[in-house]
């Protein structure tokens, strides 16, 4: 049953944000590790084993990776581009028309966003920002028991709009993929010929961060690592970061909606269930001043969850990391949603633009039933990859500007040169840097022709 809490209690409970880190491990993960390594460790230090032994030993220690981790012996890891235009081929008509429909819409949303370089000569002589494309980057989709198309689209599309030279994807193999496309599936090998990347590896966990981060044998290092994953994809990315750049830590996908007594119950509870169907960590929660609406919403969770082939999933979700709060109005409602600062925020109310207007914390804003999350995870325009764990304090969803670098550009003229070398000076001497000091003041003298 979709609990109902009231406001003091859920932020004690659903809305209290644990730190990445904090997250509990399960037994059996605690087990997995000890027979892997033949002795208990935690997974950040199982996953700094499988990191250097892949920075010693290359593409050896990623065939005995794979072989150990995911049960498959490969030889190489790359995937021929044939195979992804005959997985392209293979792929439903039906679905191929909505891979094509989506990588349209997202281009077409992403080609939107400006990227100019710019010069101005109104400080004296000449500055300004050149924009330029990351050279090489790297994309992590995941491959599990839900595998993840859409990721490759909402990745690799941003990524080549901004210009980005080479664009390589990882993805885990699996023992029910055909062998034929390298284990991988199908599906998301199709959304790699359509989103036009450079190579597919089908590598899988740290493993392949580490290759990404590090470069192996066959597998070019890349300079910024992208892509949710695992507990373990996690925290390889974190090791990895200084070595590459990384977009970010995923944790466990989020969705809150603000609904009023105008919700449709069954729109806002189906809502709730297509979010808790990704993770047994997922978190699905209801802001509501309605109690009404709230115990319609209870009453459709658990007659639409009977349908659901992932319904087991969902419960667990729904159970430990899901909820309804009631709330005094929408302005506590608002309130509590700046706070925890969701991925997902849906404004199920009769007034979405005005409420709008006072979100400052959230991946994305879902304005109105009609533009409900799952659009957003597929076709709407913008890139599904947002900041989870309450990082929407401080971080954007994936777009174009992640894929490219600023660089400052100085070229003063003489004159502003000699204008500015005191002041440079005399800062240096503020902080007892004598070489910066020097090094204006010789500028200035010989500026002057002394």
């Amino acid at each position: 049953m979709l609990r109902i809490y009231n406001a003091t209690t859920a932020q004690r409970t659903i809305l209290r944000r644990t730190p990445p880190d904090e997250f509990p491990v399960s037994e059996r993960v605690r087990q997995s590790i000890a027979r892997l390594f033949g002795e208990p460790l935690t997974p950040e230090e199982a996953v700094a084993r499988i990191m250097a032994d892949v920075r010693a030993r290359g593409d050896a220690a990623l065939q005995k990776w794979t072989r150990t981790l995911d049960g498959i012996a490969l030889e190489t890891f790359a995937v021929p581009r044939e195979a992804w235009q005959q997985a392209l081929k293979a792929q439903p008509a039906p679905l191929r028309a909505a891979l094509e429909a989506a990588a349209g819409r997202i281009r077409a949303f992403h080609e939107k966003q400006p990227l100019t370089s710019w010069l101005t000569q109104d400080l004296g002589g000449t500055v300004g920002q050149l924009i330029r494309p990351i050279p090489r980057v790297g994309l992590y989709v995941p491959g599990g028991t839900a595998p993840l198309p859409s990721t490759v689209l909402m990745s690799a599309i941003p990524a080549r709009v901004a210009g980005v030279p080479e664009v390589v994807v990882v993805t885990p193999p699996h023992r029910e993929n055909p062998p034929e496309f390298g284990y991988a599936n199908p599906a998301i090998l199709a959304a790699c010929a359509l989103a036009g990347v450079d190579a597919v590896y089908t590598l899988g966990g740290a493993q392949a961060i580490a290759a990404l981060a590090y470069g192996t044998e066959s597998i070019p290092p890349v300079d910024k690592i992208f892509g949710p994953g695992n507990l373990f994809v996690t925290l390889a990315k974190r090791r990895a970061f200084g070595v590459v750049g990384i977009d970010g830590l995923a944790g466990p996908t989020e969705t809150v909606v603000i609904a009023d007594e105008s919700a449709n119950p069954a729109w806002v509870a189906a809502d709730l269930l297509a979010q808790a169907e990704h993770d047994f960590l997922a978190s699905a929660i209801v802001l509501t001043p309605s109690e009404a609406l709230a115990r319609a919403v209870q009453a459709e969770v658990q007659r639409q969850l009977a349908m659901r082939s992932r319904r087991e999933v969902i419960a667990a979700s729904l159970e430990h990391r899901g909820g309804i709060v009631l709330t005094r109005d929408l302005e506590e409602a608002v309130a509590l949603a700046n706070t925890y600062a969701p991925e997902h925020l849906a404004l199920s109310v009769r007034e979405p633009w005005r409420w709008a207007e006072r979100i400052v914390n959230a991946g994305g804003i879902f304005l109105g039933e009609h533009s409900y999350e799952v659009l957003g995870d597929y076709v709407a325009g913008p890139s599904h990859v947002m900041p989870t764990g309450g990082s929407a304090r401080f971080a954007s969803p994936l777009n174009v500007w992640d894929f490219v670098k600023i660089v400052s550009l100085v070229a003063l003229d003489p004159d502003t040169a000699a204008r500015l070398a005191p002041t440079a000076a005399a800062l240096a001497d503020a902080e007892g840097l004598d070489a910066h000091a020097y090094a204006a003041r010789v500028r200035e003298r010989s500026s002057y022709g002394k």
